[in-house]
């Protein structure tokens, strides 16, 4: 069963958006163009996340208005007209009416009325940049958008395990690429929330690498990096495990550090957290961890091993909208957001005043967390991710 949002969801942010800028302003929000891929072939349509959010309307060539207290309509919206030849091509459009009906709008027009009717709407009014205050209204999510990202996150978990039982020597990085594709389109989601990771051995250590066509070794690891899109949100995972099914002990070494940090930061997480504090638990355990197995000395900076921060929001974009600071004060923790918690050691090949058999291992492991009243929620706490159940899973 395929789960939607319900179009109250959408009217409520609306109503909010308008209280908060207020009577005598006015805001407007363009629908995301199509993009040309190549010749006359168009790269699959995706509305702009903010537009969406605000209208649900999922076609091109759209405006929306909010005009607070406007007596004729607060919520304008411009869009395509019906076109019975170019349906033909390219399918059923809302058109203004049912755009109306079912989207909501007190008043359509045809999007080529947009440019004269627009003087008329910013008439006496303040026009205001919209982003910033949908932005926040983003940060925390509603019950119904946290279905949907735990519907994201569950397939997204499935396309992980498919990968990992499917992996072996010999293969190619987009041929693990491909499973995780068919496990996401085969539960609904057609796109991925950004472009895979699949990097086996030294592409490892390279953080978005996205080639994904090197053979996949006996004796290295492969990083995946991956997540589908449901329903306009997205998921965001990332797994390291050995080709082969075995991790060698220089490789355990290095990844027990990495969980380790994971797992302490994802512990902490509860609202009144300033954001910082994860990044500040990371870096004290993997400077301990590389420290211990001899690697950090003599000055070397953590930064040559670990240059991201710990993690980002997660919604409707993978790195998702809202300010990480107040006032240049770190932001803290709220129920209702979604971060994700990525720590990682990336041990380039060559690296100077390294042992050489740690060369080349590049490891980061990352969830979905969900800050709740009472503390945290990992969405994607089904994947295994100890050393002893990813080769358990592997082996089967």
């Amino acid at each position: 069963m395929t789960l939607h949002l319900h179009p109250n969801e959408f009217a409520q942010r609306r109503a909010k958006l308008m209280q908060t800028i207020g009577k005598g302003n006015i805001g407007i929000i363009a629908a995301a163009p199509e993009y040309l891929r190549n010749g006359d072939t168009h790269y699959p349509y995706r509305q702009d996340s903010n537009f969406y959010y605000l209208t649900g309307f999922p076609e091109p060539e759209a405006m929306a208005v909010f005009a607070p207290g406007r007596p004729e309509g607060e919520y304008i919206l411009f869009c395509r007209a019906k076109d019975p030849v170019k349906e033909i091509w390219d399918g059923p459009r809302v058109g203004p009416e049912k755009a109306r009906v079912e989207y909501g709008a007190q008043q359509v027009f045809p999007i080529q009325e947009f440019e004269t009717r627009k003087a008329e709407l910013i008439a006496n009014r303040n026009v205001v940049d919209l982003k910033p205050h949908v932005a926040e209204m983003r940060l925390h999510k509603s019950d119904g958008e946290i279905r949907l990202m735990r519907k994201a996150a569950e397939v997204s978990m499935q396309g992980h395990t498919r990968a990992m039982q499917c992996c072996r020597p010999g293969l190619t990085e987009a041929y693990l690429e491909a499973e995780l594709l068919h496990e996401f389109t085969q539960h609904g989601c057609r796109a991925v929330a950004y472009p895979s990771i699949v990097a086996g051995g030294i592409n490892s250590c390279t953080l978005h690498y996205t080639d994904n066509n090197a053979e996949l070794r006996k004796g290295d690891l492969v990083l995946i990096d991956a997540g589908c899109e449901y329903q306009y949100y997205a998921s965001d995972i990332t797994r390291t495990f050995p080709i082969n099914g075995k991790f060698s002990t220089a490789q355990r070494e290095i990844y027990e550090i990495v969980l380790a940090a994971q797992l302490a930061a994802i512990e902490q997480i509860r609202p009144g957290l300033p954001f910082s504090e994860t990044q500040q638990t990371v870096v004290k355990i993997l400077t301990q961890g590389l420290t211990d197995l001899d690697i950090l000395k003599n000055n070397v900076d953590l930064k040559n091993f670990y240059m991201h921060g710990a993690g980002h929001w997660l919604g409707m974009d993978v790195h998702d909208a809202g300010a990480y600071k107040i006032n240049d004060v770190w932001r803290p923790l709220e129920p209702g957001m979604v971060i994700t918690v990525e720590p990682g050691i990336y041990i380039a090949p060559n690296s100077k005043d390294v042992d050489p058999k740690w060369w080349g291992i590049g490891i980061r492991i990352e969830d979905d967390v969900l800050v709740t009243a009472n503390g945290h929620e990992v969405l994607t706490a089904a994947l295994p991710k100890t050393v002893s159940d990813i080769e358990a899973l592997m082996a089967k």
